[in-house]
């Protein structure tokens, strides 16, 4: 029966196989159906390790049970082991009459309808949007709540909640060795690690997670993670890396900010900030040779470093997802001119996919031969669920603006940010330098080919007419004192005239 259970497995291996196949040439254009798509894919993929994992010690057979049945269907009398096989699968129906059979064709195969289960449905907030966008409210709160944090706004803490620097949303080191702060970095790394396992269901994430591990143990090791190198180096850096507005600006130490000049600077040396934000500089460096409770003791630097890590992390997170990070901060700012009615609708079109009303229609949708009409008398540009986006929004925009680009083809943009965007973008860059063009930052808001050939002609002229000859600099003299350069002179000696 060994050899049978194996033949079941591989058997079990080519359905999950098939299925993935079935599963992966479906392109649906919803990000819910394609990602349920993958969740199932990496459900089965994960069913293939199981039945792997007990195939390959059938195959190494340490206890010898394969190899003794192979031997008993090998030797003596074939039918002999066949009819015990047979008796017990007859005695087996018999002890369990109305067992029904089960279609083993149809495990894997997937469902279409309203008979496809969907896996994401309770994975993401409405917020989230099926993994487009970041719900970070509650962790904006929990930044709020920390002391001497900063208080911004939600839309600009999604610019800053990664950047950990003094100035930039971040808090002084010294506030930072709170449990407080610790538990605000769990919360936030505690949201992104599943958030990207839950849109990136196919990817080796555990694989990616170890890479960076290593990544910040070397640097760790080096000394060389940002903001929290020992107390000298940490020092030396700031001392050369830091860069003031003007000549005149002078840097407070103690507050960590630049002022205008050095009356500005010996002004706020009275105010009740400073004084405190001193006293707590004077008591970090009195701390930090104090002996073992202090700041350069072993036990604080291992404190430090479960911080530092944890920052590492989140960094290298938002950095892998930093499509979703920028789509979240335009959603934000696009919803903020909605009316609250207005957003309420949008999560209503989002989730209400028009699957329910398919049998409804189903016979319209046959005489029509199964195009689906949408009317959009005015033409307006489509949404990502098909559908024209609202007029207000068309014309908050301006994309009723039309803006061709003769070098990219006589494209037409519809927007003035898509006609500003599509500068930096690959096809413009690549077009100009089709044309000899190599300089491309100086032709921006240029569209013509004309004009752009014209304009690169001048500057070469331009460069052309600046070049200085080498030979014209140099000077020499000949043996009766006259001085010229040193072209001419060696024009000269050639010809003999010297």
């Amino acid at each position: 029966m060994l050899i049978e259970e194996q033949r079941y497995i591989h058997e079990d291996l080519e359905r999950l196989e098939q299925g993935i196949a079935d599963r992966m040439s479906d392109d649906p254009k919803h990000i819910r159906d394609r990602l349920n798509r993958d969740h199932e894919v990496a459900q089965l993929l994960d069913q293939i390790q199981i039945q792997s994992s007990k195939l390959i010690p059938m195959y190494e057979d340490k206890l010898g049970l394969r190899s003794k049945e192979i031997l008993q269907i090998s030797t003596g009398d074939p039918f002999e082991e066949f009819y015990r096989q047979l008796h017990s699968i007859r005695e087996h129906h018999a002890r369990y009459p109305n067992e029904q059979a089960e279609n083993s064709e149809q495990w894997y195969k997937p469902r279409k309808g309203d008979d496809q289960p969907y896996i994401v449905e309770s994975m993401f907030s409405g917020e989230e949007a099926y993994g487009r966008y970041f719900d970070l409210h509650s962790c904006h709160e929990s930044y709020l709540n920390l002391p001497n944090a900063k208080r911004i706004a939600y839309i600009q803490y999604l610019d800053v909640f990664d950047n950990f620097q003094p100035g930039f949303g971040g808090i002084k080191r010294a506030d930072k060795m709170t449990d407080q702060y610790f538990k605000y970095l769990g919360e936030l790394m505690g949201y992104l690690e599943p958030f990207m396992k839950r849109i990136r269901p196919l990817e080796n994430l555990d694989k990616v997670f170890a890479v960076w591990d290593k990544d910040f143990e070397t640097a760790w090791e080096k000394d060389e993670v940002q903001g929290w190198q020992k107390e000298a180096s940490a020092a030396k850096t700031n001392a050369t890396s830091r860069t003031l507005s003007t000549a005149d600006a002078v840097w407070c130490e103690a507050c960590e900010k630049e002022f205008k000049n050095q009356n500005v600077y010996k002004g706020h040396l009275n105010g009740r900030k400073h004084i405190k934000a001193a006293e707590v500089l004077a008591k970090w460096d009195e701390d930090s040779t104090a002996g073992p409770g202090g700041h350069g003791s072993p036990a604080h630097r291992l404190r430090e470093r479960a911080i530092a890590e944890r920052e590492f992390r989140i960094k290298k997170l938002v950095g892998a997802m930093n499509v979703e990070r920028d789509d979240t901060r335009v959603n934000v700012e696009r919803r903020q001119g909605m009316t609250e009615r207005e957003r309420a609708q949008e999560l209503e079109n989002f989730f209400n996919i028009p699957t329910a009303t398919k049998k409804a229609g189903e016979e319209e949708e046959e005489d029509d031969g199964g195009d689906d009409k949408v009317y959009n008398p005015l033409k307006l540009p489509l949404a990502w669920d098909g559908k024209p986006i609202p007029f207000w929004l068309y014309r908050l925009h301006g994309l009723g603006q039309e803006f061709p680009c003769e070098i990219c083809g006589n494209f037409v943009y519809r927007g003035r940010r898509a006609f500003d965007k599509h500068f930096n973008e690959t096809n413009h860059i690549t077009n100009l330098k089709r044309l000899g063009i190599t300089n491309t930052y100086l032709f921006r808001d240029i569209t013509s080919i004309a004009e752009a050939v014209k304009l690169w002609d001048k500057i070469q002229r331009e460069e052309k007419k600046h070049t200085v000859d080498d030979g014209s600099v140099v000077q020499m003299e000949d043996a009766e004192g006259n001085v010229m350069p040193e072209k001419v002179y060696l024009d000269l000696q050639k010809q003999g005239l010297l």
